[in-house]
C-alpha cells in the first residue's frame, strides 16, 4: 500500500471517529504501519481531523524518530509503538474516548462476553488496564499488558483501543467496543447481563480469524 492511501485512510477514520461521536475535538489518534518497512503513520498532536491533508501525517520509526511529516506526532505515540512492538499481527491502532466505554472505563469494570460481534472480533471479555497518565511509558506498557492477544482494551479513566489487521479493523473493534458497553449498562439496569459461555466465544472467535475476516468483513 502506498503511504499517500495510508494518509488518506487514517484522514478518513478520523473524521469518522469525530462524526460518530468515538471522540470530540482534537482528542484520540490513529496509526497504521507501513507495509515492508520499520515505520509507522500517526496522526499529529492536537490537529482538527476536519483540516487535516495528507502531508500532515507523521512517519515515525519503530523507535518514534520522527522521518518526515511538519507536525508533532500524537502525545499518545509511545502506546501506539509499543503496541506493535508486542504483537507482531497488528497492522493498526485506534485510541478513541467513546462516552459508554469510557464509563466502564471510569468504573474500571470489563465488558464481558455478551455480545456475539464483539467476542468475533475481539476475542472476549475487554479487559481494564491499570490506571497511568496519558503519554507514559507505563501508560503504553499497561496497555500492552490488558490487550493480551485480543483486539480491545480499556484505559482505566481514559479510553478504549482498538487494534487489527487492518485500520478498517481497528475502528471496527472501537465501534464494537462502544456497542456492547452501552447495551452493557442497558442490560444492568434490566437486571443484569447473561455472559456467553467461553467455549461459545471461542468458536465464534476462531471463525471470524479462519473465515469472516479473509472476505473483508
Amino acid at each position: 500500500m502506498e503511504t499517500r492511501e495510508i494518509c488518506e485512510n487514517i484522514l478518513a477514520a478520523g473524521r469518522t471517529m469525530l462524526e460518530t461521536g468515538l471522540v470530540a475535538g482534537t482528542w484520540g489518534n490513529i496509526s497504521a504501519r507501513v507495509p515492508g518497512l520499520e515505520l509507522v503513520a500517526v496522526t499529529p498532536s492536537g490537529q482538527d481531523y476536519r483540516k487535516l491533508t495528507p502531508a500532515d501525517i507523521v512517519f515515525v520509526t519503530m523507535r518514534g524518530q520522527v522521518v518526515a511529516g511538519r507536525l508533532k506526532p500524537s502525545s499518545e505515540l509511545p502506546l501506539h509503538l509499543a503496541i506493535y512492538q508486542a504483537r507482531h499481527d497488528v497492522q493498526a491502532v485506534v485510541h478513541t474516548h467513546s462516552v459508554f466505554a469510557s464509563a466502564c472505563a471510569v468504573a474500571r469494570k470489563a465488558i464481558p462476553p455478551i455480545i456475539e460481534d464483539l467476542v468475533q472480533v475481539i476475542g472476549g471479555a475487554v479487559e481494564v488496564a491499570a490506571y497511568a497518565l496519558p503519554g507514559t511509558k507505563e501508560l503504553a506498557d499497561n496497555a500492552v499488558a490488558g490487550l493480551q492477544r485480543k483486539n480491545g482494551v480499556l484505559l482505566a479513566n481514559h479510553g478504549v483501543v482498538g487494534c487489527g489487521q487492518s485500520l478498517r479493523e481497528a475502528m471496527t473493534a472501537c465501534e464494537l467496543i462502544e456497542k456492547a458497553a452501552r447495551i452493557y449498562i442497558y442490560a444492568n439496569s434490566l437486571g443484569g447481563a447473561q455472559l456467553l459461555s467461553e467455549k461459545d466465544v471461542a468458536v465464534m472467535h476462531a471463525f471470524y480469524l479462519e473465515h469472516y475476516r479473509r472476505q473483508g468483513g
